[in-house]
């Protein structure tokens, strides 16, 4: 059954019951529909839509947190239209994307609310949130498993943006993996915080609780980077089973309780699935986050590492409900070569988290990125997808779609391999930096950087390779608010942390502003247009550090 099915399904044999619920800031309550609602209200809207685009055409949702969006979603469904999620202008400012991703997908029209405007030209606008319920409305389209349902622009953490074509079947077989990779059913309770316009929130954490016939309780990212704490409250008031976000938050949380302390009667029993994902995922992240909350019922058992990315809809990997994360101190040595393999006692070693088992219907291959050919036990390659849930393509782009989608299966540009049938992502193609025969992977260079010093923001680091030696450079951000004077100490922590952990001397060493490093709407770093930007104008230092100057 096709998604605007299940909704008609739901809207006819449960339609009191609570299909989204949103919180504000404070946790109160703002808006909620039940699937009748739901289904009248994209109706209406789907009527508007047909009056100004036709089936195939694509409409550009740009939308403040809130549930105007789930409804406009679910509206092109049923009227046929291409749904194209966007990040929303921020203080009246449009992501630097979204001119891009207009001119790529030529929207023939805007789905947003009164008030918002995205500066940019697209021939029609309907405001979602104007439309009456109870006006005209359109019954659902026919449509086919291979129509497109909507188009998800790449993140862009790793080059420019392309918009994934995912068709109804994707989306059927994804949520259907994903019900029985996490063992939910209808009382899989969620809780979700991640931007509905990214392929976790979207497919995580609306569609998911819709196919199941579980009710799903939303707040703004926006709430969660403020009030961090709300997240787990939340999950403890509506005794949510399921919900996650990528390893920062599991951070933030960490951090905020040691700042202010756990809110009182705070109760995760309930809390079955606390996946992971969307970033590198860090094992002692999940030590912390299970010492911290195992006090007020939290079962580390239920952190469930998983893997995924636009391209196969949204999961391709992930842990065993129950039975916690899967960890690896791997060699040093072997990673530098190549090769995965457990660390001899006393040997150097890095700490990996396995991503878990491939999701049911889900084949992973291990081939060498560069012969195609399936890499031999332990050596480290390409991960290679296939499945029903591995996307259409990229939207008018046939040669990204020849080079990443073939019948070998979709290239997914992560390196990494299996140990004891458990998935290790190791990192980036793109990303990987080789210094006199050795591999580096960034996100390991930037998490040391990080941790060699307090000032060290964490989440602010960017390693890459650049000027005509492609000597490593690292950009690091300082925690607002640390004196000036600190700048030699900063940089010694952080260049004596990477010569011992990782016998590397960056070439540069530039410490910025918090903030300055250019991010996706999930948190990752874009190390590309970090480059670029190093190479350009150049970060604003901080302070006074004795640096080299950036190549150019």
């Amino acid at each position: 059954m096709l998604l605007p099915d299940v909704l008609r399904e739901r809207a006819r044999t449960a339609p009191a019951a609570t299909a989204y619920v949103f919180l504000d800031e404070h946790g109160a309550e703002t808006a909620a529909l039940t699937y009748a609602g739901l289904d009248l209200r994209a109706r209406a809207v789907a009527a508007r839509l047909a009056a100004v685009a036709g089936p195939g055409d694509r409409a550009l949702l740009a939308f403040p947190p809130g549930l105007d969006f789930v409804v406009a979603f679910f509206a092109c469904l049923y009227a046929g239209v291409i749904a194209v999620p966007v990040q929303p202008p921020r203080r009246g400012r449009a992501h630097p994307a979204l001119p891009g991703i207009v001119a790529d997908c030529a929207p023939a029209v805007l789905l947003t609310v009164a008030g918002l405007d995205i500066g940019l030209p697209v021939p029609a606008s309907i405001a979602v949130d104007a439309v009456p319920a109870h006006g005209p409305a359109l019954d659902p389209r026919p449509r086919t498993g291979d129509d497109p349902a909507f188009l998800q622009y790449t993140s862009g953490s790793t080059g420019a943006p392309k918009g994934v074509v995912v068709t109804h079947r994707n989306l059927t077989a994804n949520q259907e993996m994903i019900r029985a990779a996490f063992g939910h059913d209808a009382r899989s309770t969620f809780v979700g915080w991640a931007p509905l316009h990214h392929d976790q929130g979207l497919i995580g954490n609306v569609l998911q609780p819709l196919y199941l016939g579980a009710p799903c309780v939303l707040l703004a990212p926006l709430t969660f980077i403020r009030r961090p704490l709300l997240w787990p409250t939340a999950i403890a008031r509506y005794r949510a089973h399921t919900s996650g976000g990528p390893n920062f938050g599991f951070d933030a949380c960490v951090a905020h309780a040691a700042k202010a302390g756990v809110p009182a009667g705070l109760d995760l029993s309930s809390w079955r699935v606390a996946f992971n994902g969307a970033e590198p995922i860090r094992a002692e992240t999940l030590r912390r986050f299970a010492e911290t909350f195992a006090p007020y019922g939290f079962d580390p058992g239920a952190l469930y590492p998983c893997y995924g990315l636009a391209e196969a809809t949204l999961l391709v990997s992930g842990s065993v409900p129950g039975r916690g994360p899967r960890e690896l101190r791997a060699s040093s040595a072997a990673l530098a070569a190549g090769t995965l393999r457990a660390a001899e006692p006393g040997e150097p070693g890095r700490e990996l988290v396995g991503s878990g088992r491939p999701a049911p219907g889900v084949r992973i291959r291990i081939v060498d990125p560069e012969t195609g050919q399936p890499c031999p036990a332990g050596r480290i390659g390409e991960i290679l997808v296939a499945g029903a849930h591995v996307a259409a393509g990229y939207w008018r782009n046939p040669g990204a779609t020849a080079a990443g989608f073939g019948p070998g299966g979709l290239r997914t540009g992560d390196l990494g391999q299996f140990a004891d049938g458990e998935l290790y992502v190791t990192g980036r193609c793109r990303d990987l930096i080789i210094v006199r025969g050795r591999n580096h992977y960034p996100h390991d260079l930037e998490h040391t950087a990080q941790a060699a010093h307090p000032a060290a923001r964490a989440g602010g680091s960017a390693a890459f390779t650049a000027g005509r030696d492609d000597h490593v450079v690292l950009v690091q951000e300082v925690e607002r608010g640390t004196p000036p004077s600190a700048a030699a100490e900063i940089a010694g922590a952080v260049r004596a942390a990477l010569l011992r952990d990782h016998e590397l001397a960056p070439g540069a060493l530039v410490l910025t502003v918090a903030g300055a490093l250019p991010k996706t709407s999930s948190g990752k770093i874009m190390r590309s247009a970090a480059r670029a930007h190093h190479l350009g104008a150049g970060f604003e230092r901080w302070g006074d550090p004795p640096v080299k100057p950036a190549a150019r």
